[in-house]
């Protein structure tokens, strides 16, 4: 018998609890990444426009879709946090 099975039958309480605990951690550490890279994103690309500001329109239409797929990571790790929390 695994160790969360031995929980969730002693103390059904505790095992909820110790699975919301899991959940705000995997959902924190899965926004490391992507806040570095959101960070990276926007320091180079105020970096490029200071270099190149004739290319400003271009560079920023690129930034955000750069954003975009970046953030959508953070959407991935919570929305899996919920799943495992509530399916298992």
């Amino acid at each position: 018998m695994s160790l969360p099975n031995v929980i969730a039958a002693t103390d059904p309480a505790l095992a909820k609890s110790i699975k919301a605990i899991a959940l705000g951690v995997g959902a924190g550490l899965g926004t490391i990444g992507p806040g570095v890279g959101v960070g990276y994103i926007f320091g180079k690309v105020i970096e490029s426009v200071t270099r190149q500001p004739e290319m400003r329109d271009e560079i920023t239409s690129i930034q955000w879709l750069g954003f975009a797929l970046t953030e959508a990571i953070v959407f991935y790790a919570f929305i899996f946090g919920l799943i495992a929390f509530f399916l298992g």
